[in-house]
Protein backbone atom coordinates (compact mmCIF):
# COMPACT_ATOMS: atom_id res chain seq x y z
CA UNK A 1 0.00 0.00 0.00
CA UNK A 2 1.18 3.57 -0.22
CA UNK A 3 1.76 5.30 2.65
CA UNK A 4 -0.31 8.83 1.72
CA UNK A 5 -3.81 8.27 3.10
CA UNK A 6 -6.48 8.83 -0.23
CA UNK A 7 -7.80 12.34 -0.58
CA UNK A 8 -10.47 12.83 1.98
CA UNK A 9 -9.83 10.18 3.93
CA UNK A 10 -10.68 11.57 7.42
CA UNK A 11 -12.24 14.74 9.38
CA UNK A 12 -12.73 15.48 12.59
CA UNK A 13 -14.72 12.67 14.78
CA UNK A 14 -14.55 9.88 12.22
CA UNK A 15 -14.11 8.99 8.60
CA UNK A 16 -14.78 11.27 5.88
CA UNK A 17 -18.09 10.97 3.89
CA UNK A 18 -15.99 10.86 0.55
CA UNK A 19 -12.84 8.90 0.09
CA UNK A 20 -10.95 9.18 -3.70
CA UNK A 21 -8.42 7.00 -4.84
CA UNK A 22 -7.23 6.47 -8.55
CA UNK A 23 -10.41 4.61 -9.86
CA UNK A 24 -12.63 4.86 -7.03
CA UNK A 25 -14.63 6.93 -5.19
CA UNK A 26 -15.92 5.74 -1.97
CA UNK A 27 -19.47 7.57 -0.11
CA UNK A 28 -22.31 6.85 1.85
CA UNK A 29 -24.67 4.75 -0.24
CA UNK A 30 -28.21 7.19 -0.96
CA UNK A 31 -31.56 6.01 -0.73
CA UNK A 32 -33.01 8.22 -2.97
CA UNK A 33 -30.17 7.42 -6.12
CA UNK A 34 -30.96 4.55 -8.11
CA UNK A 35 -28.01 3.03 -9.88
CA UNK A 36 -27.33 2.52 -5.52
CA UNK A 37 -30.59 0.89 -4.93
CA UNK A 38 -30.26 -1.66 -8.08
CA UNK A 39 -26.41 -2.30 -6.93
CA UNK A 40 -27.73 -3.35 -3.57
CA UNK A 41 -30.08 -5.29 -4.30
CA UNK A 42 -28.59 -7.20 -7.34
CA UNK A 43 -26.00 -8.62 -4.69
CA UNK A 44 -27.99 -8.89 -1.70
CA UNK A 45 -30.85 -11.57 -3.82
CA UNK A 46 -27.75 -13.40 -5.52
CA UNK A 47 -27.71 -16.39 -3.62
CA UNK A 48 -24.01 -16.69 -5.37
CA UNK A 49 -22.79 -13.28 -3.04
CA UNK A 50 -25.27 -13.98 -0.18
CA UNK A 51 -23.99 -17.53 0.74
CA UNK A 52 -20.48 -15.92 1.39
CA UNK A 53 -21.67 -13.18 3.38
CA UNK A 54 -23.18 -14.79 6.68
CA UNK A 55 -24.53 -17.85 8.13
CA UNK A 56 -27.18 -20.66 6.88
CA UNK A 57 -30.21 -19.99 6.43
CA UNK A 58 -29.44 -17.56 3.40
CA UNK A 59 -32.32 -14.94 3.01
CA UNK A 60 -32.59 -12.65 -0.10
CA UNK A 61 -33.70 -9.29 -0.77
CA UNK A 62 -37.13 -9.49 -2.25
CA UNK A 63 -36.92 -6.12 -3.97
CA UNK A 64 -35.95 -2.52 -4.52
CA UNK A 65 -38.02 -1.59 -0.96
CA UNK A 66 -35.84 -3.97 0.88
CA UNK A 67 -33.12 -2.53 -0.65
CA UNK A 68 -33.79 1.03 0.25
CA UNK A 69 -34.89 -0.16 3.98
CA UNK A 70 -31.05 -1.79 4.07
CA UNK A 71 -29.42 1.71 3.30
CA UNK A 72 -31.32 3.33 5.31
CA UNK A 73 -30.24 1.16 8.29
CA UNK A 74 -26.59 1.44 6.93
CA UNK A 75 -26.88 4.90 8.11
CA UNK A 76 -28.38 4.63 12.03
CA UNK A 77 -25.95 1.67 11.85
CA UNK A 78 -23.04 4.60 11.29
CA UNK A 79 -24.77 7.54 13.59
CA UNK A 80 -24.68 5.04 16.23
CA UNK A 81 -21.11 4.48 16.28
CA UNK A 82 -18.79 6.40 14.00
CA UNK A 83 -16.51 3.30 13.21
CA UNK A 84 -19.19 1.42 11.25
CA UNK A 85 -18.90 2.03 7.53
CA UNK A 86 -20.66 1.50 4.98
CA UNK A 87 -19.41 2.92 1.78
CA UNK A 88 -21.03 2.59 -1.93
CA UNK A 89 -17.68 1.70 -4.52
CA UNK A 90 -18.63 3.88 -7.47
CA UNK A 91 -16.46 3.76 -10.43
CA UNK A 92 -14.86 6.96 -11.60
CA UNK A 93 -14.57 6.15 -15.65
CA UNK A 94 -18.34 5.23 -15.81
CA UNK A 95 -20.44 6.20 -12.50
CA UNK A 96 -21.76 2.71 -12.01
CA UNK A 97 -22.28 1.55 -8.04
CA UNK A 98 -20.05 -1.51 -8.18
CA UNK A 99 -20.77 -2.82 -4.82
CA UNK A 100 -19.59 -1.93 -1.68
CA UNK A 101 -16.91 -1.89 1.31
CA UNK A 102 -17.25 -1.77 5.18
CA UNK A 103 -16.29 -1.86 8.52
CA UNK A 104 -18.42 -3.23 11.32
CA UNK A 105 -18.64 -4.54 14.62
CA UNK A 106 -17.41 -8.11 15.67
CA UNK A 107 -20.34 -9.76 18.19
CA UNK A 108 -18.74 -12.73 19.76
CA UNK A 109 -20.91 -15.54 20.27
CA UNK A 110 -19.80 -15.93 23.99
CA UNK A 111 -19.33 -12.34 24.95
CA UNK A 112 -21.35 -9.61 23.17
CA UNK A 113 -18.76 -6.65 21.57
CA UNK A 114 -15.85 -6.07 22.98
CA UNK A 115 -14.60 -3.60 20.64
CA UNK A 116 -13.18 -5.74 17.46
CA UNK A 117 -13.92 -4.81 13.83
CA UNK A 118 -13.91 -6.85 10.75
CA UNK A 119 -13.45 -5.10 7.17
CA UNK A 120 -15.22 -6.53 4.34
CA UNK A 121 -16.30 -6.23 0.49
CA UNK A 122 -19.16 -7.18 -1.97
CA UNK A 123 -19.64 -6.27 -5.47
CA UNK A 124 -22.04 -7.01 -8.25
CA UNK A 125 -20.78 -10.10 -10.56
CA UNK A 126 -20.17 -8.01 -13.29
CA UNK A 127 -17.07 -5.64 -11.45
CA UNK A 128 -15.48 -8.75 -10.34
CA UNK A 129 -12.03 -9.10 -11.79
CA UNK A 130 -10.53 -5.37 -12.19
CA UNK A 131 -9.38 -4.75 -8.94
CA UNK A 132 -11.66 -3.08 -7.38
CA UNK A 133 -12.15 -4.49 -3.51
CA UNK A 134 -8.77 -4.24 -3.32
CA UNK A 135 -8.64 -0.92 -4.07
CA UNK A 136 -11.48 0.29 -2.02
CA UNK A 137 -10.51 -1.86 1.10
CA UNK A 138 -6.91 -0.10 0.98
CA UNK A 139 -8.39 3.28 0.99
CA UNK A 140 -11.10 2.39 3.83
CA UNK A 141 -8.21 0.95 5.89
CA UNK A 142 -6.28 3.55 5.71
CA UNK A 143 -8.79 5.89 6.84
CA UNK A 144 -10.03 3.95 9.75
CA UNK A 145 -6.38 3.81 10.77
CA UNK A 146 -5.77 7.41 10.36
CA UNK A 147 -8.24 7.74 13.02
CA UNK A 148 -6.55 5.37 15.18
CA UNK A 149 -8.86 1.81 14.85
CA UNK A 150 -5.31 -0.21 15.21
CA UNK A 151 -6.77 -3.65 14.07
CA UNK A 152 -9.43 -5.07 11.51
CA UNK A 153 -10.38 -8.51 10.92
CA UNK A 154 -11.20 -10.42 7.86
CA UNK A 155 -12.85 -13.47 8.50
CA UNK A 156 -14.31 -15.64 5.67
CA UNK A 157 -15.52 -19.20 4.53
CA UNK A 158 -12.61 -21.15 4.23
CA UNK A 159 -13.15 -21.71 0.74
CA UNK A 160 -13.35 -18.36 -0.20
CA UNK A 161 -10.64 -18.11 -2.51
CA UNK A 162 -11.35 -14.87 -4.06
CA UNK A 163 -11.98 -12.81 -0.64
CA UNK A 164 -8.72 -14.94 0.33
CA UNK A 165 -6.58 -13.20 -2.75
CA UNK A 166 -7.97 -9.58 -1.58
CA UNK A 167 -6.39 -10.12 2.06
CA UNK A 168 -3.26 -11.15 1.05
CA UNK A 169 -3.05 -8.57 -1.86
CA UNK A 170 -4.06 -6.15 1.31
CA UNK A 171 -0.99 -7.31 3.02
CA UNK A 172 -3.13 -8.72 5.88
CA UNK A 173 -1.50 -11.55 8.50
CA UNK A 174 -2.97 -14.86 7.66
CA UNK A 175 -4.12 -16.64 10.58
CA UNK A 176 -5.10 -19.56 9.18
CA UNK A 177 -8.17 -21.56 9.67
CA UNK A 178 -9.94 -21.54 13.54
CA UNK A 179 -12.72 -21.73 15.64
CA UNK A 180 -14.79 -18.49 14.68
CA UNK A 181 -15.76 -16.89 18.06
CA UNK A 182 -18.23 -14.59 15.97
CA UNK A 183 -20.04 -16.48 13.24
CA UNK A 184 -19.57 -20.07 14.74
CA UNK A 185 -17.64 -22.95 13.05
CA UNK A 186 -14.59 -22.61 11.14
CA UNK A 187 -13.32 -19.70 9.28
CA UNK A 188 -10.26 -18.23 7.41
CA UNK A 189 -9.07 -15.44 9.22
CA UNK A 190 -7.08 -12.28 8.43
CA UNK A 191 -5.76 -9.41 10.45
CA UNK A 192 -4.98 -6.05 9.09
CA UNK A 193 -2.71 -3.73 11.10
CA UNK A 194 -1.71 0.02 10.23
CA UNK A 195 2.06 -0.64 9.90
CA UNK A 196 1.16 -3.33 6.82
CA UNK A 197 -1.52 -1.09 5.64
CA UNK A 198 0.94 1.68 5.41
CA UNK A 199 4.26 -0.31 4.60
Amino acid sequence: MGSHLPRGGWEAGGVSDLIETERLTLRPFRVDHQPDVEAVYEIHSDLEIVRWLDNPPFVLMADHEEARAWIERRAEIEAEDFRQLQRAIEVKATGETAGSVSIQRLVRQDGGFVGEYEIGWKLRPAATGAGYATEAARALALAAFAIGMDELVIDMYPDNAPSAAVARRLGAEELGVRDDPWYGGDSLMFRLRPPRAVS
